[in-house]
C-alpha cells in the first residue's frame, strides 16, 4: 500500500535533507485535512493526500516512521490575494496548479513562468523496520 505525503518546499529549504527514489527516509509524518491542500494541488489530488511530512515538531508523541519514496512530483502554483480578504496575505489561486514529476527532492526547483514552487507530492510505502536507523534519511 503506497502512501501520498505533502512535503512543503520551505522545510525542505530550511532543514531538509534531499532525496529521490528508491531512498528510505525517517519522517515525522502528521495527518492532513484533504481540503488544506485543494486551492495548492487542486480538489481531487488533494483528496489522495494522507500525510504531511513535518520537521518543526519537537514532542514525544510524534515518533519518526520510515518510509521508502516511490516517485516525487513538485507542486507549484500561482499566489494571490484572494477577492476581500481582509489580512491581504497571499493564498494559492485554485486553478493554476502544475505537476512537474522530477527524480530528487532538493528544495529548489526549477523555475516556472507564471507560477511558484510550492512543495514536493511523494509517494512512498512504509519500510521496514532498519536496526538502528541504518540507511534512513532526513531526520
Amino acid at each position: 500500500m503506497t502512501l501520498t505525503i505533502w512535503v512543503d518546499g520551505w522545510q525542505m529549504q530550511c532543514c531538509g535533507e534531499n532525496f529521490a527514489p528508491g531512498d528510505v527516509v525517517s519522517w515525522k509524518l502528521l495527518e492532513v485535512d484533504p481540503e488544506d491542500y485543494a486551492d495548492v494541488v487542486g480538489g481531487e489530488r488533494g483528496e489522495g493526500i494522507d500525510f504531511r511530512e513535518e520537521r518543526h515538531i519537537h514532542d514525544e508523541g510524534h515518533a519518526p516512521t520510515s518510509v521508502e519514496v516511490v516517485s516525487i512530483t513538485e507542486v507549484h502554483c500561482r499566489y494571490g490575494v484572494p477577492p476581500g480578504a481582509a489580512d491581504k496575505a497571499n493564498r494559492p489561486v485554485p486553478g493554476t496548479t502544475v505537476l512537474v514529476p522530477v527524480e530528487k527532492a532538493d528544495g529548489w526547483a526549477k523555475a516556472r513562468p507564471d507560477v511558484s514552487f510550492a512543495g514536493y507530492l511523494v509517494t512512498a510505502r512504509r519500510a521496514a523496520a532498519l536496526p538502528g536507523g541504518a540507511a534512513a534519511r532526513g531526520r
